[in-house]
């Protein structure tokens, strides 16, 4: 029984990642036969979870394998991103497409969960009220950008907001009252997964995600597997030490953080946009760099130079395939390219550098949504049908 059950999930996984699949390319990917790919896909489409369908534009010999589709449509999850500066809300599709969205504005006042858990409450109703009839919401995930205890959902610390052991998982299920447990990550580590899963890292089990917002942050994946280290709090790279003399002071009490170095504070503050704020002010920047503006294009290249540093360091350290610069990175990375491959291949041992990739996000500003879609959707796709 076991076995079947982890057939079922193994198929709805392949489906949910990879989209529309024949049968003899599923049987294909889980070593079975074709009967059993037949058998499963019924139990599953049963359950309202997939659809077969006929292959379209085929032609030649044989009889087609009919194709497997994830009921997007029918079956999905809520999914929350907690930022420094907005909160969203999605009803997110199994296979992965974004069904509906909700975003608001939030105000940097310091610790503010009772607001943060009434806006996405609020939202997650609305999303649930459009909804067309007939819909299933299959699970609840959310991604904050702090440092999460993995099982409960509580904030440990939220240095940007304050947030110091915060109850956020508990909360935000209570408030929305739908019966179903909130699962919590952080933003960084679910964009990491998510970029493996359906992003820039396809096909690179060994990847690093930066994630640029207010700060920096980081996911880090050996094997396909996130690092979380011994309490679930690794690869917190923003807060790594790239300038110990004379560096920037850091909201987490240090200085010289690569956060405090290549974070949204730095970048404006280099580029004489001091009083200014958030992602857009960032991207501006980014802009105004490329368009050959002075101020910008010096501002952006000293960030590049902090961003090499830190980047050199975690090539050396974890030897990955690819790294992925997320959020507003993104943008600074495509300006100020030049400076951090220069650190890199200054610093970087040149065994480890050799075959690792630099590459932009491939869900842009959706990485960490999607990341917490993901989260919702795992306890389906590891019992499908609550098969023991």
């Amino acid at each position: 029984m076991r076995r079947h059950r982890s057939n079922l999930g193994t198929l709805l996984h392949h489906v949910h990642v990879s989209g529309p699949l024949s049968r003899a390319a599923l049987a294909e990917r889980m070593g079975v036969n074709r009967s059993t790919i037949h058998g499963l896909t019924a139990e599953l489409a049963a359950a309202g979870l997939v659809r077969e369908e006929p292959p379209t534009g085929t032609t030649g010999a044989g009889r087609p394998s009919f194709v497997v589709v994830p009921e997007s449509q029918r079956v999905s999850v809520l999914a929350f991103d907690v930022a420094v500066d907005r909160l969203t809300a999605a009803r997110v599709g199994l296979g992965g497409p974004i069904l509906d969205r909700r975003q608001v504005a939030r105000s940097r006042a310091g610790a503010d969960l009772d607001t943060v858990v009434r806006e996405l409450a609020g939202m997650g109703r609305e999303l649930l009220d459009a909804a067309p009839a007939g819909t299933t919401v299959a699970g609840i995930g959310a991604s904050y950008c702090g440092m999460i205890r993995p099982g409960d959902g509580m904030v440990r610390y939220g240095p940007e907001m304050g947030w110091v052991d915060q109850a956020f998982g508990t909360e935000l299920e209570r408030a929305l009252g739908i019966g179903l447990p909130v699962a919590v990550g952080n933003e960084a580590h679910l964009g990491a997964l998510a970029e493996y899963t359906r992003g820039a890292g396809v096909g690179s089990p060994d990847l690093i995600y930066l994630h640029g917002d207010v700060g920096v942050g980081g996911g880090i994946l050996v094997g396909g597997k996130p690092l979380g280290g011994e309490g679930g709090y690794g690869a917190e790279v923003g807060h790594m030490l790239v300038n110990p003399v004379g560096g920037r002071p850091c909201l987490c009490g240090s200085a010289g953080c690569l956060e405090a170095e290549a974070g949204e504070y730095a970048i404006l503050e280099a580029a004489g946009r001091a009083g200014e704020f958030g992602r857009e002010a960032v991207r501006a920047v980014a802009r105004d760099a490329e368009a050959g503006h002075l101020a910008a294009a010096a501002a952006v290249a000293g960030i590049g130079d902090w961003l090499g540093i830190g980047v050199a360091n975690l090539i050396n350290l974890f030897n990955p395939s690819v790294v992925i610069f997320g959020g507003v990175l993104r943008e600074i990375y495509e300006v100020a390219a030049p400076e951090v491959e220069s650190r890199i291949a200054q610093h970087a041992m040149p065994v480890s550098r050799e075959r690792a990739k630099l590459r932009v996000s491939g869900l842009a500003d959706d990485a960490t949504l999607l990341g917490a879609a993901d989260r919702g959707f795992a306890a389906l796709l590891h019992n499908p049908l609550k098969v023991e």
